[in-house]
């Protein structure tokens, strides 16, 4: 009953209190002498934390679900259920943000090389610089496709390397390959993990790597699972920034992908994380490091003196 007198508030602005009434079967003495009825505590404490709610929502970009904005008021020391974070969210239309339908895709027949799986979905890694994972994944906009090519680091699932381009080329992939190792300069040999698309077969890119002290590994053929990292990487972006919207311009998209990469997901997107301390820095396992922390070995410093911000908001150097 509460339910409905609160809901016969909300839109008593709108609609006459008892028409309101009559359509949800109450009477209007009755909402009356419940409005009249001093708050309780109970109702107070919700309308404290739905405010902290919201504010959690809105600094994610509307882009949380009950889940995180729960871990985020744990984080500030709310001690509240998730279920009643749920409740409040739905009832204020508080909602995650969903992304769109996978394009389908084409068999393009065997790959000129082919390595073996030495990943073998073994997503965990105890260091970094040890393992990362590379895809690549087209936006629409309406002057065409762009297309996107990232490298994560499996430790911190931190996007390491990015590249964006109008068509997909071989410098895509390798310019975002470049750019991780420009940030990383990895001191150990390092295995790259990805598909077997003609972008990472192709010579170039096996030069490329073998120049760099990278050792290939790739997914059985057809298999995105074998990849998901780099996958789930891909949903989130489309889920949480793109929205199944189709951006005016290339340049448009570009700057918009570079601040959910840069501004967001690498600093402050919430993963299931563990801090470690590797020779002194602290890092987050599986998980993005606090802003206050120096995080995956790059310091925040680097971002400005990027081998992609000298080239503009496509990545790489090309």
């Amino acid at each position: 009953m509460r339910l409905k007198y609160a809901f016969i508030k909300k839109h008593s602005t709108d609609y006459p209190v008892r028409r309101l009434c009559q359509t949800l079967k109450v009477h209007a003495s009755g909402y009356y002498a419940w409005l009249a009825e001093p708050q309780s505590a109970r109702a107070k404490e919700d309308q404290r934390l739905l405010g902290l709610i919201k504010h959690a929502w809105l600094e994610s970009g509307g882009v949380y679900g009950y889940r995180k904005i729960h871990d985020d008021l744990r984080e500030l020391g709310e001690a509240c259920g998730r279920n009643r974070v749920g409740r409040l969210m739905q009832a204020e239309g508080l909602r995650s943000q969903t992304g769109y339908r996978r394009r389908p895709g084409f068999y393009g027949g065997k790959p000129t090389v082919a390595s073996p799986n030495h990943l073998a979905r073994q997503f965990k890694v105890s260091e970094p610089n040890k393992v990362w994972v590379t895809d690549i994944t087209y936006i629409r906009t309406y002057e065409g496709w762009l297309y996107l090519a990232v490298v994560l680091d499996l430790f911190s699932r931190q996007v390491i390397g990015w590249s964006m381009k109008p068509r997909m080329c071989r410098d895509l992939a390798i310019d975002a390959m470049l750019m991780a190792v420009w940030r990383r300069k990895p001191q150990q040999q390092v295995m790259i993990h990805s598909d077997q698309g003609s972008q990472f077969s192709s010579s170039d890119w096996q030069s490329f790597l073998k120049a760099n002290n990278v050792i290939s590994s790739m997914s059985r053929r057809g298999n995105c699972h074998d990849n998901a990292v780099a996958e789930s990487f891909f949903q989130l972006l489309k889920r949480e920034r793109i929205r199944r919207k189709i951006y005016t311009t290339r340049e448009d998209a570009r700057s918009d992908i570079f601040d959910y990469i840069e501004m967001f997901y690498n600093p402050k997107r919430q993963h299931m994380v563990a801090m470690v301390a590797v020779g002194g820095v602290r890092y987050f396992a599986t998980g993005v490091a606090d802003s206050r922390t120096q995080h995956a070995g790059v310091a925040s410093q680097q971002i400005l003196h990027a081998p992609e911000a000298a080239a503009g908001k496509d990545g790489g150097f090309g």
